[in-house]
């Protein structure tokens, strides 16, 4: 057995509708399926984009494990940086997010703007100024 020698971290995040949630990061943030595990209609699935990998889930009460629609909210927001957040910012609104904050030059150096995903999470997609 070899040993596993890359230490990293990437959030799951718990969504209603595992299925559908999995096509819109496809379609809104080009997201790639590194791999999914469906079970009884329930997804479990590694995402990335551009290297930056995160799981998705359907929620699981039982395993507490709630979505925002649940919870009346999230709890944590996705920071994305990517070299052109115009872009990304977008295509995830095209794709059925809702826009919170534009896409612009904020006073603390960073281009920045936030949309909500159909499922409640908030995405934070820019880049560094500098």
């Amino acid at each position: 057995m070899s040993e596993y020698r890359k230490t990293s971290l990437a959030p799951m995040l718990s969504v209603r509708q595992g299925k559908q949630a999995l096509e819109f990061y496809k379609e809104a943030l080009a997201a790639q399926v590194v791999e999914c595990l469906e079970n009884d209609g329930s997804v479990v699935a590694r995402l990335s984009i551009q290297g930056a990998e995160f799981w998705i889930a359907d929620e699981s009460p039982d395993h507490k494990n709630f979505s925002p629609e649940s919870l009346g909210g999230a709890t944590t927001r996705m920071v994305l940086t990517v070299s052109d957040p115009d872009a990304f910012f977008d295509r995830a609104v095209a794709a059925g997010g809702k826009a919170i904050e534009p896409v612009k030059d904020q006073e603390y150096g960073w281009r920045l703007g936030r949309v909500m995903d159909p499922y409640g999470h908030h995405w934070e997609i820019g880049r560094p100024l500098t």
